[in-house]
């Protein structure tokens, strides 16, 4: 019994590709270091990193249930491990609950201002997985799901709204829907054959692509913003700077529309924005 547990627990953490909860991480604890100068308590630290963790994991189970019929008819996903039967939709479901219970443990645990939140930070992970079926919006959702994590670890540590995390948070949403757009583009023929929406399949990859660049420079610019609201110093600024050149590099890599580099500027170069950018703050914070 504990062999096809794990087997099943292994076969799911492969499913939501779990790795790439560092997508968003690093964002939570720019947040959470800025709100508690530096000095954050371990305890939040750790319930911090289990909500995020919870959290993401919980939204990507789902969204593989969800779309777990629209994935075996996709000719680029059929092969994932619910469409082609090498996984059994009963765990993945159980996955999913102890995953938002496990979100909802955490909040508690730092304050009740966040458990208070927990349900809506739920619906709002959740509700992203069905929005593709009705608008073309569903990249912003996406980014939406993810800023999350910089809003709620602030107030995890602070326990009210400012104005940095919220710029921190957009920053995210325009990144997330960037890079989604730029991602979605391998799907264009087949979402319009679907009925799906996707900025691709509304209005094509190249302006779908352009779209994307101006998000990421929106993005970029409400980074600036957030360390304006701060008075963050140089390190946070050359954070950006080479925030915006990975940013670059991405839609370079995607240039005239070519989309055979898409897995690496979609995995290999949103990966290191977030961490990197996490670094700048860590030399902008301690060594200050």
């Amino acid at each position: 019994m504990s062999s096809v547990l794990s087997n099943a627990l292994a076969k799911t953490l492969r499913a939501i590709k779990i790795e790439h909860t560092i997508f968003a991480l690093p964002f939570a604890l720019i947040s959470m270091l800025v709100a508690s100068d530096g000095r954050p308590a371990g305890r939040v630290v750790l319930w911090i990193v289990v909500a995020m963790v919870g959290a993401r994991s919980a939204a990507m189970a789902f969204n593989r249930l969800v779309d777990h019929a629209i994935d075996a008819r996709n000719p680029r996903t059929r092969s994932r491990e619910l469409p082609s039967g090498q996984l059994s939709r009963g765990p993945v479901w159980v996955f999913t609950a102890l995953m938002a219970g496990i979100l909802v443990i955490a909040a508690w645990q730092l304050n009740p201002l966040c458990l208070r939140l927990s349900p809506l930070a739920l619906a709002i992970i959740f509700f992203y997985s069905i929005a593709k079926r009705f608008t073309a919006l569903t990249h912003f959702l996406l980014g939406l799901a993810l800023a999350i994590a910089p809003v709620g670890a602030w107030l995890a540590v602070q326990g009210s709204f400012a104005s940095f995390p919220l710029w921190l948070g957009g920053a995210v949403i325009l990144w997330v829907a960037g890079f989604d757009m730029i991602y979605a583009c391998q799907d264009t023929h087949f979402d319009r054959k679907e009925g799906l929406h996707s900025m691709s399949a509304a209005l094509g990859d190249r302006r779908a692509l352009l779209l994307a660049r101006l998000s990421h420079a929106g993005s970029v610019l409400c980074l600036l913003m957030a360390g304006r609201v701060e008075r963050l110093g140089t390190l946070w600024s050359l954070g950006i700077l080479a925030t915006a050149f990975l940013l670059f590099y991405e839609h370079w890599l995607v240039r005239r529309g070519d989309l055979q580099n898409i897995d690496r500027a979609f995995f290999q170069v949103n990966s290191w924005v977030g961490v990197t950018l996490f670094v700048f703050v860590l030399g902008e914070i301690y060594l200050h």
